[in-house]
């Protein structure tokens, strides 16, 4: 049997969801598509409907904030950030992360500020450091609960999944809340609004 840390995913709630199909650069998952891989290490997307426990490792990132609608600023830094990775002739990598400061214990609570990053496949794809607007850094590795959510990428669709996994969370004390919300987005304008992939999850310890 493997040992209580000898885990990647987790699945601990929704069994009868169904598993992502696929290796990296091409999950599938009831007709949604993620065709872009993702950062070296970084585990498989959780299903709509599904909850799983996640480890993630540390990535080398290109991040812009702001303090605007997070809607609104996904779509407005969402060029300085291409920008930066075409200058650089950095490949684009899925997801596009965001974590929104301020959500605390109160995921329903709309984010003080909030971090657009674009995700380095690998840390030599390029350095650290100052970019005109964008700032490259590498995060610390983190665990979080997760869950899928299909289709319109927009805060408030991220309330009822981010309520779900306060309740999860509530039930089982051996976990706790260790950061602000966060959301993975895993699909760009190529495929249509009620095919989009993401989940929300909540860092824990």
């Amino acid at each position: 049997p493997r040992g209580a840390d000898e885990w990647t995913v987790l699945r601990v709630a929704g069994d009868d969801v169904g598993e992502v199909e696929g290796s990296d650069g091409g999950y599938r998952f009831r007709g949604m598509l993620i065709d872009t891989p993702l950062p070296v290490g970084y585990p498989r997307p959780t299903p709509p409907g599904a909850v799983e426990l996640k480890k993630y490792p540390s990535v080398r990132r290109a991040e812009v904030a702001g303090s605007m609608s997070p809607d609104i600023g996904m779509n407005l830094k969402f060029w300085p950030l291409f920008n930066h990775i075409k200058r650089r002739e950095i490949a684009m990598t899925s997801p596009v992360e965001m974590d929104y400061a301020g959500t605390g214990p109160n995921p329903g609570h709309a984010p003080d500020r909030w971090t657009m990053s674009f995700l380095y496949r690998e840390p030599a794809n390029g350095e650290l450091g100052k970019d005109r607007s964008v700032e490259v850094v590498d995060t610390e590795p983190v665990t979080v609960l997760a869950t899928g959510i299909r289709g319109r990428y927009a805060w408030q669709k991220l309330q009822e999944p981010l309520a779900s996994l306060g309740r999860w969370l509530e039930t089982h004390p051996e976990w706790e809340r260790a950061g602000d919300a966060r959301a993975l987005y895993y699909n760009g304008p190529d495929r249509r609004t009620s095919d989009l992939w993401a989940e929300v999850q909540i860092p824990v310890r």
